[in-house]
């Protein structure tokens, strides 16, 4: 997925088992962003990030849907623990981020592992990509400042 691509119109199933789509955030900017697992320390901060500057991002028309491979439980957890303001897609078969271009073969202490690229694109209100905040790009205790400052 590349700056100018339209996403995908089918997002996934929030952690409620409800449908999320492209459709149901037209008009709005979306901060649709990819993270490794729920309750980490980093996924945990970026999460907060976006949650402790959600106001700022909603007068600036901007919506917010995070997605991992986490499980509904899972994501219900997380999002309770944190008050967390926005829907978590549990993406448990990777299609999306599949689609997105997020999915892909990690290294951690010389072993080798499929998994999430942390990333967030900045999807417009008519559906295509804007911005991609890339892996190395993300500050996950100012995530949200810097979508602000951008």
């Amino acid at each position: 997925m590349n700056v100018g691509d339209k996403a995908p119109e089918i997002l996934g199933v929030d952690q409620n088992g409800n449908q999320v789509t492209l459709q149901q955030y037209a008009g709005s900017r979306l901060i649709l962003y990819f993270y490794p697992k729920d309750n980490t320390s980093g996924c945990t901060a970026e999460a907060c990030s976006l949650r402790d500057y959600a106001s700022e991002l909603a007068a600036k028309g901007y919506k917010v849907v995070g997605v991992s491979s986490d499980s509904e439980a899972s994501h219900r957890k997380f999002i309770d623990k944190h008050s967390l303001p926005f829907p978590l897609i549990a993406d448990t078969d990777q299609r999306l981020q599949k689609l997105m271009g997020v999915w892909g073969e990690k290294s951690m202490y010389g072993r080798k592992y499929m998994g999430t690229f942390r990333t967030t694109f900045i999807i417009g209100p008519d559906g295509t990509v804007e911005r991609i905040f890339m892996p190395k790009e993300i500050k996950t205790k100012i995530h949200a400042e810097q979508i602000l400052a951008d």
